[in-house]
């Protein structure tokens, strides 16, 4: 279209059905803007604002590349009784950080703190062909969105809808992880022993 409408304002005319029709200054400018105007609103998207450190940590929970599944297995988990949750299943796995804090048996080493790096994923998913959401810890002090403990928390849907965000520094979450039987606020050795 945008060369059929160059070629038009050039020969000065435009055509209404078979008629050509000569074209004054003030409908050439109309027509320049209106193409302007078109090509720019056909070429923009604007997609919501996110944090970058929530855009971080959806890739890292999406990438499960060199992760440990909890016990050496991704097999799901049942929902426990003591969880905040509302999926039925779950899995969880660490990054190569996290992941040499695991003993024999994949479980959590006691009394254990997480390196600096380390990344605890559990993904939520309603049924076993649904995943709902990535519940993400991020041991890293030095970014603006960790809690006193270092944690940098997000909860973030597959298709990176933030249900809350790292900034909020786990406001929704540390209530439940900072219980008693916590291992550095991972409850998977409590609830799945």
């Amino acid at each position: 279209m945008t060369c059929g409408v160059l070629s038009f304002l050039r020969l000065g005319y435009f055509r209404i059905g078979g008629l050509l029709v000569p074209m004054t200054f003030g409908m050439r400018v109309r027509l320049v803007l209106f193409a302007a105007v078109s090509l720019a609103l056909a070429g923009c998207r604007h997609e919501p604002d996110q944090d970058p450190t929530d855009a971080r940590l959806l890739e890292l929970a999406r990438d499960a590349d060199g992760h440990v599944w909890y016990k050496g297995s991704d097999s799901f988990l049942p929902k426990s009784a003591g969880s905040g949750h509302t999926q039925a299943l779950l899995r969880t796995r660490y990054n190569n950080v996290a992941g040499e804090l695991l003993d024999a048996n994949g479980q959590v080493l006691p009394d254990t703190v997480f390196a600096d790096g380390s990344l605890i994923v559990k993904e939520l998913w309603d049924d076993a062909s649904t995943l709902s959401l990535y519940a993400i810890l991020l041991k890293e002090p030095a970014d603006p969105n960790a809690d006193g403990n270092g944690w940098v928390w997000g909860y973030i849907q597959p298709d990176g809808t933030v249900l809350q965000p790292s900034s909020a520094q786990g406001a929704a979450c540390r209530s439940c992880h900072s219980q008693e039987g916590n291992i550095d606020f991972s409850l998977m050795n409590k609830y799945f022993p």
